[in-house]
């Protein structure tokens, strides 16, 4: 029997303590794909929407995709994007009759009107197809997922490797789950286990640490035959919301005591291992200390900014790492990306080869990072900001930075952009006449992600926390939503 399925991606990890909200720009910055045009792009490439099509044509299915839409991280969306984003899915559950919907979604998403994204999507559509139809749902495992997706989505799936490079495998796996529940199979549902923590205390990285033996174990649970899923979210800090934090969810049948207990020991683990850091935070001095001294032996130096991460919010344009660079008389490195727009428009005025001097970065809120840092520099390159990326998390997928500019500041090259984007494939220097494999020092803004493309050039990567907005310093943020008592803010047993 030939399914009728209607699929759709929609994403964004939102970021309570940003000054940005997120309206229909952000999205249309990032990309909005409605049907063929989704496809084109990300349909054979490592997304969640490929995963999909690949079971749609293992099992001849009648898809029909909705869109792709994603915006960068950063605050809470607003209502009028958010209808924008839903009409085009809701319309098209009205006019056709479909026997199970797929979702790629994130599960950190929050609106300006209600705090859950995801779920406020899924009741708008259990509204119209009521509790019956299937609806299986992926997720990035830094997902803050409460009782109510678990209640409105069936099947669950969420990404198990931290850098993501398992989207696609992660989409066939989710709608296999969809194919055997449309055809009355099984009969699957999510327990959800939690504890008071904002996030798994290393973010849920799984290339090294505890995270290998617990996806390990979600794996081999996964093996028994009335388990379809195991996921193990390691949650998103940046939102200040009441259901935040690492959770663990068994997508099955059957024995549902076994599925919590099961869910209830991999949550005790991260609980009981919420001490044991693996990031080595260097503030900013220390960093350029040892980017001045570093000596090249087998590839670059890779500094990674993980408090001024655009991919958790952060607003790209924290000054202070880049200062003490600077200062520290580093040569030979690249820096990215900075943004700001008006310095980028300002040099697009300037002539390339000319000296300018301008104030760059800084000016979103000095407080988190570092007001505006005024160089002396040489202008080398100008571009639409345009690439596409190659490598495991990017591969063939378009992307902007908007109007960019490079410019050289002492031994420093350094990528001013536009539109805020983490760093995490190498063209996202290579499309700007920067090549990452020729220089000593490479800093980049970024938390986990760019291991996925950095980590095999690199000689020695360290981690800086420049005090932006995404500092692992949790108790600098004004929390005031989330439950209380929760670690690390609070110290407390269970």
């Amino acid at each position: 029997m030939s399914f009728n399925v209607m699929t759709a991606e929609m994403s964004h990890e939102t970021n309570s303590f940003s000054r940005h909200r997120t309206g229909r720009r952000a999205f249309m910055a990032r990309y909005v794909l409605m049907g063929d045009a989704a496809i084109a792009e990300r349909g054979a490439e490592n997304t969640s929407l490929a995963g999909f099509l690949d079971v749609g044509r293992e099992h001849d299915w009648q898809i029909t995709h909705v869109l792709s839409a994603a915006a960068g991280p950063s605050g809470k969306i607003r209502r009028k994007a958010f209808d924008w984003l839903c009409e085009p899915i809701l319309c098209s559950i009205e006019n056709h009759q479909y026997d199970g919907l797929l979702l790629g979604l994130h599960g950190a998403m929050g609106l300006d009107f209600c705090d859950d994204g995801e779920g406020e999507l899924l009741r708008r559509i259990r509204s119209l197809v009521g509790t019956k139809m299937p609806i299986a749902i992926t997720l990035d495992p830094h997902a803050n997922v409460g009782k109510q997706i678990c209640g409105l989505a069936d099947i669950i799936v969420s990404y198990k490797t931290y850098p993501h490079i398992d989207m696609r495998d992660i989409g066939k796996q989710a709608g296999e789950i969809l194919q055997r529940t449309m055809a009355g199979e099984i009969n699957p549902r999510t327990v959800r286990a939690s504890r008071p923590m904002l996030e798994e205390i290393n973010g849920g990285r799984t290339d090294i640490g505890p995270m290998i033996e617990r996806i390990a174990a979600a794996r081999k649970y996964e093996e028994q035959p009335d388990v379809f899923a195991v996921s193990v979210n390691g949650g998103f800090a940046s939102a200040d919301v009441r259901d935040v934090g690492p959770t663990v969810l068994v997508t099955g049948q059957g024995d549902f005591a076994a599925h919590t207990a099961f869910s209830e020991t991999i949550a005790d683990d991260i609980w009981n291992k919420r001490f044991d850091v693996l990031n080595d935070y260097l503030d900013v001095t220390e960093a350029a200390a040892i980017a001045a001294s570093y000596e090249p032996d087998n590839g670059p130096l890779i500094i990674a900014d993980y408090a001024d991460n655009p991919g958790a919010g952060g607003y790209g344009d924290s000054t202070d790492l880049l200062r003490a660079l600077l200062r520290a008389g580093v040569a030979n490195g690249c820096f990215a990306p900075i943004v700001d727009g008006e310095a980028v428009q300002t040099l697009q005025e300037a002539v390339v080869g000319e000296s300018v001097q301008i104030a760059i970065g800084g000016k979103t809120d000095p407080d988190f990072g570092g007001g505006p840092l005024v160089v002396d520099a040489e202008l080398l390159f100008l571009s639409e900001g345009h690439f596409i990326g190659d490598g495991p998390m990017l591969h063939g997928l378009h992307g902007s930075f908007g109007p960019s500019a490079v410019i050289r500041v002492g031994g420093i090259e350094i990528l001013v952009v536009t539109i805020p984007g983490q760093i995490l494939d190498l063209q996202q220097f290579k499309a700007f006449n920067i090549d990452p494999l020729c220089k000593e020092v490479v800093a980049l803004k970024s938390m986990q992600h760019f291991r996925a493309a950095f980590e095999p050039i690199a000689g020695q990567i360290i981690i800086c926390d420049s005090g932006a907005l995404c500092t692992p310093r949790y108790d600098r943020l004004p929390y005031r939503n989330v439950p209380r008592p929760i670690f690390p803010l609070d110290q407390f047993e269970i």
